[in-house]
């Protein structure tokens, strides 16, 4: 019988795990996780806001398989978790699109820009002026990844020319015209209206954005980051952004969540915050409780599980 664990989210909400069958569930929160996991061989991570769980690792005695419930799995990869035995699962592919789309709807109202005429609009001030097509621009996708290649391939079906940063540089295909290395950055960023940050957080990727890349953007430039908030150095955007050195940013994560209300970000006119929710559509909830009950099933069946994150890398592969 396989022995779960929970650990619901901040807001206290936790999946309807009733119809499972030989099955122990336990709820439990962050706070309540240490005592809870004793004995227990899956954990699931509902909410990737969870914490607890390494303070939890030393009691996690009998512990085979973890799920986390989002596709960055950067909070719960201590190097204790990295070292174990542990296999790590999380939710690759069920946030794709949903997050691809909200980056088209992001550039779509740069390039329009909707900021701008919702600022008029507020003041009643009638301002005619021309914008621009987003057909024809040029993106550069920060992390090739499951959702990265559908922000590209959503990008590219109207119009706009996609290349791409990767782990290392390798030749474009379908989606990418080109993919560079990490040391590419800083000297092809400046060639892009678009930059749309999609990689996971590893020891690899954070601040991987930093200053000189930032530095090299083009004044009329977009930096959009739907991935972590550390894989961007915030300090130097901010400054970028407050002095005009780039057009502007769409936001969704953040070094710090929620977003400090002292935070400069909050009052730049041209700055989109939003609260972490790029992928959270109607239904999303359902959809990341499937992957974890199908997986479920193989694990009690001793079948292979679906996501299996390369615990070293930090991302599946």
């Amino acid at each position: 019988m396989a022995r779960l664990i929970l650990a619901v989210s901040a807001d206290g909400h936790r999946p309807d795990l009733s119809h499972l069958t030989d099955t122990e569930v336990r709820y439990a929160t962050a706070a309540e996780l240490p005592a809870a996991v004793e004995g227990a061989d899956a954990l699931l991570v509902w909410s990737f806001t969870s914490g607890g769980v390494a303070r939890a690792w030393p009691h996690a005695d009998a512990l085979r398989w973890m799920h986390v419930s989002s596709a960055g799995v950067d909070r719960v990869l201590t190097p204790e978790v990295v070292r174990s035995g542990v296999t790590v699962t999380n939710v690759r592919g069920v946030l794709d699109d949903a997050i691809a789309e909200y980056v088209l709807g992001l550039a779509l109202a740069f390039a329009k820009d909707l900021p701008g005429t919702l600022d008029r609009q507020r003041r009643r001030h009638w301002e005619h002026r021309p914008t621009s097509l987003l057909r024809g621009s040029r993106a550069l996708v920060v992390g090739p990844g499951a959702i990265g290649r559908a922000v590209g391939r959503t990008l590219g079906a109207v119009g706009v020319a996609v290349d791409a940063v990767g782990r290392a540089a390798r030749p474009g295909d379908g989606v990418f015209g080109a993919v560079y290395g990490p040391a590419d950055l800083a000297a092809v960023i400046g060639g892009y209206r678009f930059v749309v940050v999609t990689a996971p957080l590893t020891a690899a990727t954070r601040g991987l954005v930093g200053a000189d890349a930032i530095a090299a953007m083009a004044p009329d430039a977009y930096l959009v980051n739907v991935a972590r908030g550390p894989v961007v150095d915030e300090a130097a955007l901010t400054r970028a952004l407050r002095d005009g050195r780039v057009a502007g940013a769409a936001l969704d994560v953040f070094h710090r969540e929620p977003l400090p209300e002292e935070h400069p970000l909050w009052g730049l006119p041209n700055v989109v915050v939003s609260p972490h929710m790029a992928g959270d559509v109607a239904g999303w909830r359902d959809a990341l409780l499937g992957v974890f009950t199908d997986n479920l099933e193989r694990f009690r069946a001793g079948r292979p599980l679906r996501n299996v994150v390369d615990k070293e890398l930090g991302f599946v592969v």
